[in-house]
């Protein structure tokens, strides 16, 4: 930074200054600690007896705090600090489907809640009688790209379906998609003969500011497929900026997960992520339980896990994957 000239790049100046101010807290933080605990060392040393409730005290917070720095280092990733996009979509079924993808919903935004983490939701398509067929949020938080990627793929829930006058068992799906906002960070050239551009009215539960003109917008990007919907902000420039970046993110995240496919299979990894993979099922009948099949973890409590607790699951995915990684 105190390179002449290292100012008349305004962008990428401030992209610097910005890692170097991350940085900065990511090793002051580790430093507090390791001065925490020689002090701590040192206060047992003088053996003084009258010490020991403070000494005591002191130690049961390092150890919480060591806890949570330990598992920080499970959150290493080149983009594990971003914010995150998370998207859900029914599968078949109807709406028995688009039920459980609204239950899903709320789990993650429950979730986020607890941590403090920012919710606002991007884009939804409302199911036909009930729940929801796809909702795209973005979610803004320390490390909520790190930890919510643990949750990408097809989650299986079986129960009593509420909408079958016989009470029969069913078992629903649905796809989550989770990819980092790294619009800002990168630099993606997109062709406009590339993309075709769609307006439309906005509708459903998608955010408090809603016009009912054409406001909303959707992209579709001709070469790879990719369609991105915004139609939760004031004005069609805002919306078209915000999905922009949601393409730039996704395109880049695309390519990303190609790459580490064709490094898996090099290694003879199994990368397969269809769609009747499931990552984990969610049991309510005849019995209650909720399993990740990549990790085999499991907890009876499924209601706990539908209202937000999904740390434990996170954490076991990221120790897995640092396992496979070693």
């Amino acid at each position: 930074m105190a390179r002449p000239g290292f100012w008349d790049e305004a962008t990428q100046a401030q992209a610097v200054a910005r890692e170097l101010s991350e940085l900065k807290d990511e090793v002051q933080v580790w430093q507090t600690a390791s001065q925490r605990i020689y002090d701590a060392v040192e206060l047992a040393a003088l053996g003084d007896e009258e010490l020991t409730a403070e000494l005591t005290r002191e130690v049961d917070l390092l150890t919480d705090s060591v806890d949570r720095l330990a598992f920080r280092t499970l959150l290493s990733g080149l983009h594990d600090k971003e914010t995150a996009f998370l998207a859900i979509h029914a599968g078949a079924g109807g709406t028995e489907a688009q039920d459980w993808a609204q239950m899903l919903q709320r789990m993650f935004i429950r979730w986020a809640e607890a941590k403090g983490f920012k919710v606002e939701i991007i884009d939804y398509s409302a199911g036909d009688e009930a729940g929801l067929k796809s909702v795209l949020m973005q979610i803004a938080g320390e490390y909520a790209y790190g930890l919510l990627r643990s949750e990408r793929g097809v989650h299986r829930l079986v129960r009593i379906s509420p909408y079958d006058s016989s009470s029969r068992r069913h078992t629903s799906f649905a796809k989550v998609e989770v990819w980092p906002d790294v619009a800002a960070t990168i630099e993606i050239e997109i062709d406009e003969k590339e993309l075709r551009i769609d307006r439309f009215r906005a509708s459903g539960a998608g955010g408090q500011h809603m016009q009912k003109n054409e406001t909303a917008i959707r992209i579709t990007h001709l070469s790879s497929g990719l369609v991105v919907s915004c139609q939760n902000q004031r004005s069609l420039n805002q919306n078209m900026e915000v999905a922009m970046g949601i393409l730039k993110s996704q395109l880049f995240d695309i390519e990303q997960r190609k790459q580490e496919a064709e490094v898996a299979a090099l290694k003879g990894e199994d990368v397969d992520a269809g769609w009747g993979s499931q990552i984990r099922s969610y049991v309510l009948h005849p019995y209650k339980m909720v399993k990740d099949h990549r990790t085999s973890y499991e907890v009876g409590n499924a209601q706990a896990v539908l209202d937000g607790r999904l740390d434990d699951f996170m954490e076991a995915y990221l120790k897995m994957q640092v396992g496979e990684g070693q």
